[in-house]
């Protein structure tokens, strides 16, 4: 595989436009044509399977980061900026308000910040162990059946 063939192969997995994934690989001669082509062939698919591949799995666990964040992370800057009065792009810029859903600003003058909710955050992250733990357990009680067979015939066995 070329490299422009891997540059379109990488573009396809993350936008799945032929047209334009061939464009930016390079490919300046009927784009299209040449991208419908290109993912004819055996090798091209599975390389575009394996980029949208590792692409979920990035995803999935730039997700478990963020509820890991939001549920364990500081609300100390958010804090801080509740009490400032005009605070600077600069200082803004430098805050961690990742735990910050919302933030209102009343006629009055008062500020209103609205977290993501903790509980929920944690509540995603068992169910994401779940299903990890899910998906083991077929493996696990199929060994758990083959000790079991092993150890019945064993018990046969040694009985003659």
């Amino acid at each position: 595989m070329t490299r422009k063939e891997d540059k379109f192969c990488c573009f396809y997995s993350s936008n799945g436009n032929v047209r334009l994934s061939a464009v930016m690989a390079g490919y300046s001669n009927n784009p299209e044509q040449t991208g419908q082509q290109l993912l004819t062939r055996g090798d091209i698919a599975r390389k575009v399977k394996e980029y949208r591949d590792t692409r979920i799995n990035d995803l999935k666990l730039m997700a478990l980061l963020g509820y890991e964040r939001l549920a364990f992370g500081s609300i100390a800057d958010c804090i801080q900026l509740l009490y400032m009065e005009t605070p600077s792009l600069q200082k803004l810029e430098a805050m961690d308000l990742f735990m910050i859903s919302e933030i209102k600003k009343p006629k009055d003058g008062a500020m209103e910040i609205k977290f993501f909710d903790r509980i929920k955050a944690l509540e995603k992250l068992s169910e994401a162990q779940e299903d990890t733990h899910e998906k083991s357990l077929p493996f696990y009680k199929a060994l758990e059946r083959s000790a079991d067979m092993l150890s019945n015939s064993g018990v046969e066995n040694d009985a003659e």
